[in-house]
């Protein structure tokens, strides 16, 4: 008998769980259906700053697989259709075209859920207007370059996290005015302060108006009904179009409303092979889930294309007979604004403290290649380890072009569970033109063991 399988998403998780499970299994023994809400499948929302910015020319070359190549695929894809309902007693979905309005129940064997998250869109006055712009999907990229068509020269960025500083660069690169509101006295506030001070500084050197310690208000309106200031605890913050940089939260209110299994942090709860825990036959993955934390033990929310796609792998290939599993993260995230890079693995100063850690910071200097080769770029490292086992749990780096990637490193020998004085000796490379003789990272180690008595 042929088993049926509705996957609830289209992007990166939705369809890596359903394309998975096609190679494994064909249509005679798998029969897949999709709804998606959007207009685009399988695309890099990490992107979208980039196209807005004018990085990226086309909308297309973000797009990994077009509904086409999925349907080429046997899948059967429906585009503009929004899951209402979940029941999974019943063990079926209603869905409602949003084209007609037309709604209807599909039955399902399996079911797969990856609606993704959201934008945090304060309840606030102003903010639901038009000129008001998340950036979580290709469809709202297009509205704010519909908005930049517009006699727009300024911009208010309303949160300084990584969509915030993301956004702050692409209206930058676009020719406005920018302005950053930052409720924390320092953006990037999965830093350790004295490194999201190295950030502000930065942004503020490329002509970015930092605003620390503003709690967004009201956005003010013209005549028109759009942006002409955002109001904040701090004063009036003239603004032709606002940018939401206030994180996301997950998209989980389907499965709230069937009763399924939620964390902390809003997000669905899954065992390591990505089944929703205590639902029968129903599998969750992407930004719609809680991971496991492999340094500090605990659930959070993280919200990255790498992960939704690690999850689909899993879940697909779970679906298709195989086993497979999804062992945690170690917080690793990576960004840039211009040419300032930001990086981080692990745990921050607050996030150790409040796993009951007991720890000790070290901080060091250095530059990205040797100090004598034509080019070189200055870079900080902050580096957490715990005292007494000197077990490392944590990297932040902030630096010029050159310095991000190495957080790689950091974030394999997080996994490996390493201590900083078994980080100095591992074998990095090393050339001038890539790197001083000491790695700033076994610099950062050596420091730390030395504070720690190894």
């Amino acid at each position: 008998m042929t088993e049926h399988l509705v996957v609830i998403g289209g992007d990166a998780a939705g369809m890596s769980a359903a394309s998975q499970a096609r190679r494994r299994r064909g249509p005679d023994e798998l029969r897949i259906t999709a709804f998606e809400r959007g207009s685009f499948t399988s695309y890099s929302a990490c992107g979208i700053p980039y196209w807005t910015g004018g990085a990226v020319t086309e909308r297309d070359a973000l797009i990994a697989r077009t509904p086409e190549q999925h349907r080429e695929r046997g899948i059967d894809l429906r585009l503009r259709t929004e899951v209402r309902e979940i029941d999974p007693v019943g063990r079926r979905v209603r869905t409602r075209d949003l084209e007609s309005g037309a709604e209807q129940w599909t039955e399902y064997d399996q079911l797969v859920i990856a609606t993704g998250a959201e934008a945090v869109r304060p309840a606030l006055p102003g903010f639901d207007a038009p000129g008001v712009h998340g950036v979580q999907t290709l469809d709202e990229g297009a509205a704010l370059l519909d908005t930049l068509e517009r006699d727009v020269q300024r911009a208010v960025v309303v949160g300084g996290g990584y969509i915030g500083v993301e956004m702050a660069e692409a209206m930058l690169a676009r020719g406005l005015r920018v302005t950053l509101l930052s409720r924390p006295a320092e953006p990037m506030p999965t830093l350790d302060p004295d490194m999201g001070a190295l950030v502000r500084r930065g942004m503020e050197q490329l002509g970015i108006e930092m605003v620390p310690g503003a709690e967004a208000l009201e956005v003010l309106l013209g005549p028109d009904g759009r942006p002409r200031a955002v109001r904040s605890t701090v004063g009036e913050h003239p603004a032709d179009l606002v940018v939401l940089g206030l994180g996301v939260r997950p998209r989980t209110a389907l499965a709230r409303a069937a009763g399924l299994t939620l964390g902390a942090h809003g997000g669905l709860r899954t065992d390591e092979r990505m089944r929703v825990l205590g639902a029968d036959g129903i599998w969750a993955g992407g930004d719609c889930v809680e991971v496991l934390n492999l340094v500090s033990g605990g659930y959070q929310h993280v919200a990255l294309g790498t992960h939704a796609n690690k999850h689909g792998l899993v879940i697909g290939t779970n679906l298709g007979g195989g086993q497979a599993a999804f062992p945690g993260v170690v917080g690793t995230a990576v960004t840039r604004v211009c040419d300032l890079e930001i990086a981080r693995t692990g745990l921050n100063g607050r996030e150790a403290t409040a796993a009951g850690l007991s720890w000790t910071a070290v901080v060091i200097e250095s530059t990205t290649q040797a100090g004598y080769f034509p080019g070189t770029a200055w870079m900080t490292v902050r580096m957490l380890a715990e005292n007494g086992t000197g077990r490392l749990l944590g990297v932040q780096i902030v630096g010029g072009a050159g310095a991000a990637k190495r957080i790689d490193a950091a974030a394999v020998a997080l996994g490996a569970r390493l201590t900083v004085q078994q980080l100095v000796f591992q074998d990095l490379s090393y050339a001038p033109p890539f790197s001083p003789v000491w790695d700033p990272l076994l610099v950062a180690a050596r420091k730390a063991a030395d504070r720690l008595g190894r």
